[in-house]
């Protein structure tokens, strides 16, 4: 069985295909299109018609060559950039009439379980009690458990992109307040999900996301060329000190070092704090930097549960409208009931 999987980020829409091999999803062919959605949804604002036209652009080239690698039609969605906006279920019904790929949203606590599935297939089952954090450009997702799907899950408005818009300008070097007053609204909203992690005491911590990969690069682990069975661990002691090295520059500077794209310059300082200060609430020393991340779960879940999981999780319209602008809406906390 050939799949594929569409994924729709703040930065890039990314098609993987792959083979469903011993229930092991084994990659044959990879492209992305680069749209930098999150520079063009303004803080609370909707997706405008022009970033509409380029997203189904984009995903009508991701169905034709996933078509042209046999593969069956592609498990589409978008995450936080969409899914926060006002006109999300515009967006999404845009690109479906335009595209026929029925794009959907995941909720963030279901974008937590399918990235955590994709690190627990990763690490095994000798990595026992598993933590796992991932950053994305919208939101930071939590989860921890046991088996093969996590206990529970959080996932919060604290995404590299959406906190640059927020705290800092993109563009010159940041203030020392402003980057104070992003740790404090970091700390506050992760007080109650860090004391959970803290209380579990996990046997082992994972990182997922090109934020966490490209922050581990800049902390010294092995750079991508050396392949995905490299073990990568970020200390937070020397993220640290990454987080000096990336205030000190503009924006536009801090890709000349080690691992930070151009793309994802500005939005590094934001993501290297978020992620201390997570690590530094959990009680975390390190993590190990996974590969495996929710691209790699929605493949699993499909694999092992069959599609019927997959109609189940993606009725967009029968969710809750997106917070006003200015309005956060809750800690989405939620105590997993894992399957299997």
């Amino acid at each position: 069985m050939r799949m594929s999987v569409v994924d729709v980020g703040s930065n890039t829409v990314r098609l993987v295909v792959a083979d469903a091999e011993g229930g092991v999803p084994l990659p044959v062919h990879t492209a992305k299109w680069r749209l930098r959605l999150s520079e063009q949804v303004p803080p609370g604002g909707g997706v405008p018609d022009e970033a509409v036209r380029q997203l189904s652009e984009a995903v009508a080239a991701a169905a034709r060559t996933a078509e042209r690698w046999g593969a069956m039609a592609p498990l589409a969605f978008a995450t936080a950039v969409v899914r926060s906006a006002p006109n999300c279920r515009d967006v999404l019904r845009a690109v479906r009439e335009e595209t026929g790929v029925r794009l959907c949203t995941l909720p963030g606590e279901v974008e937590a379980e399918l990235t955590f599935l994709g690190a627990r297939r990763w690490m095994g089952w000798r990595s026992g009690p598993l933590a796992l954090l991932d950053i994305g450009g919208g939101s930071l997702e939590v989860a921890f458990g046991r088996g093969r799907l996590p206990d529970f899950v959080a996932s919060l408005p604290l995404g590299a992109g959406r906190l640059t818009h927020e705290f800092f300008d993109g563009q010159g070097s940041p203030s020392p307040d402003s980057v104070k007053a992003l740790r404090r609204k970091v700390r506050h909203q992760l007080r109650d999900v860090a004391a959970r992690i803290r209380w579990e005491g996990p046997r082992t911590a994972v990182a997922t996301s090109r934020t966490f990969q490209q922050l581990a690069r800049l902390c010294g682990a092995s750079p991508g060329r050396h392949g995905p069975f490299v073990e990568r661990k970020l200390r937070r002691a020397d993220l640290a000190r990454a987080i000096d090295r990336l205030a000190a520059l503009p924006a536009a500077e801090r890709s000349t070092l080690p691992g930070i794209s151009a793309p994802r310059a500005a939005q590094s300082l934001a993501g290297a704090v978020v992620g201390h200060t997570t690590m530094k609430l959990t009680g975390l020393r390190s993590v190990t930097v996974c590969p495996w991340a929710i691209r790699e779960g929605v493949f699993l879940r499909h694999i092992e549960d069959g599609p019927a999981w997959w109609a189940e999780v993606t009725h967009d319209d029968e969710r809750p409208a997106a917070p006003l602008p200015g309005q956060a809406g809750p800690v989405a906390l939620r105590i997993a009931t894992p399957a299997g």
